[in-house]
């Protein structure tokens, strides 16, 4: 990981980058639960979403600007009880998995999080994704749950785990 450092994701400089992560990972990998890349049209909204929620896009790029890998995290769910809890996500560059790459993006995630004094972090991981599943153990992040044949893809039936990580925060929840 040298000459690598976090930045904040921008949909002028990362957008196409990100897209082409999110791209691979469709078409080769359960990692998402979706058939068709994705056009760049598509990240326009996707950047607006999370700048409307004040959800983070943390990139790692390399010394010479190239992105490698982004995390974000966004609604959980659309009711206002949820309010204290995100589903996050993780995305490595095919070149530069096994770097550690994944594990420095949750760490800046958990902190985000942190920041934003939210209570909850939820991954939705496909069951088989043993990668992605042993970076959130060693985060302290906890199985909670799997659903059992929800997706279909690659012509076989897809499981769903569901990985949280319940943080201190915030200190004086609220209702409403």
């Amino acid at each position: 990981m040298n000459d690598t450092h976090i930045v904040d994701c921008t949909h002028d400089r990362h957008a196409a980058a990100i897209l082409d992560i999110l791209n691979d990972a469709i078409v080769n990998s359960t990692a998402l639960y979706d058939y068709q890349p994705r056009p760049l049209s598509a990240m326009t909204s996707w950047f607006a979403a999370k700048a409307q929620g004040n959800f983070p896009v943390i990139g790692i790029e390399d010394g010479a600007g190239t992105l490698l890998a982004f995390g974000s995290f966004g609604t959980f769910r659309a009711f206002p009880a949820y309010k204290y809890t995100v589903e996050h996500s993780v995305y490595v560059h095919k070149d530069h998995r096994g770097r550690g790459l994944g594990a420095v993006v949750m760490q800046a995630l958990i902190g985000a999080a942190r920041e934003r004094q939210l209570h909850a972090l939820v991954g939705a991981i496909d069951a088989t994704n043993a990668g992605s599943i042993a970076l959130h153990r060693r985060l302290g992040f906890q199985h909670v749950g799997t659903l059992p044949q929800v997706g279909f893809k690659f012509g076989r039936w897809l499981d769903l785990a569901f990985w949280q990580l319940t943080l201190d925060t915030p200190a004086a929840p609220v209702d409403g």
